[in-house]
């Protein structure tokens, strides 16, 4: 009997050409399938919430699937991971309603971008965190990020050549979190960023923009005109790929067929 699934999947995208199929390289999407076919025998389409880019990270990507299986919704997570590379790994399954979209369904998701501010080059951390030589000005992060929450037009802070049919986003929250001390002198900070969706490389621009103003290049209230531009010349960098983490993704309890919340 055909089920469907929702599948909760972490992994490190380091070694990772993202998370969508791509002929010759190793994907995450590719990485699933393949384990799915080891198991089943069948071509299993895996659909996830958003196609993270290569060296980019997740702790909890959400995916959907369809497919024949007998055993309870947990046997799966065994049952793939047995099949995964060490650096992926299916952390939970249920059942879903049959119609269950992982992109179609979503209602949010919540991303965060890891730093190291100061401070020797961690190598433990190194391929988690942007690494900021010198020092950053925490509280004029914190004002400017207040000026990205709220419902704006995000062009300023989308890649280029994206298609979207709009590009306004409401964003719910943008807050700068203080973590751990690193090696040495070095501090690790975070950036975390939630939204009812996202523009391509929209919180790696977020995150460059704002660092432009902890640097003191920009002054926070520069935020009000990098949204009014809707120009993305107008805004700072794009972060490094290799600090991004997605974290969560929401969606409506009707998406689960036991009515269940799925976080």
């Amino acid at each position: 009997m055909s089920r469907s699934f929702k599948l909760t999947i972490a992994y490190d995208g380091t070694g990772f050409a993202g998370w969508q199929v791509q002929p010759g390289k190793a994907t995450i999407q590719g990485a699933l399938q393949d384990a799915f076919l080891k198991l089943t025998g069948n071509r299993v389409q895996v659909i996830g919430s958003g196609r993270t880019d290569a060296g980019v990270h997740a702790i909890a990507q959400v995916a959907s699937c369809r497919l024949s299986w007998r055993d309870p919704a947990e046997r799966l997570v065994r049952a793939l991971n047995s099949q995964l590379p060490d650096t992926i790994a299916v952390t939970d399954a249920c059942d879903a309603v049959a119609d269950f979209h992982a992109i179609r369904d979503a209602t949010g998701k919540r991303y965060r971008y890891q730093l190291q501010v100061g401070g020797v080059r961690d190598p433990f951390q190194y391929s988690f965190r942007w690494h900021l030589h010198g020092t950053i000005d925490r509280n004029a992060i914190r004002a400017a990020a207040q000026r990205i929450v709220g419902r704006h037009d995000f062009q300023s802070f989308q890649a280029s050549g994206s298609d979207r049919k709009t590009t306004v986003r409401n964003v719910v929250a943008c807050d700068l979190i203080e973590q751990s001390t690193g090696v040495g002198e070095a501090s690790h900070l975070a950036i975390e960023v939630e939204a009812d969706g996202f523009l391509y490389n929209m919180v790696r621009n977020i995150v460059g923009t704002l660092i432009e103003v902890g640097r003191g290049k920009q002054t926070p209230n520069w935020i009000d005109d990098v949204l009014a531009a809707c120009n993305r010349d107008v805004a700072g960098p794009t972060a490094p790929a290799h600090g991004l983490f997605l974290t969560r993704v929401d969606y409506p309890d009707a998406c689960t067929a036991d009515g269940e919340t799925v976080v």
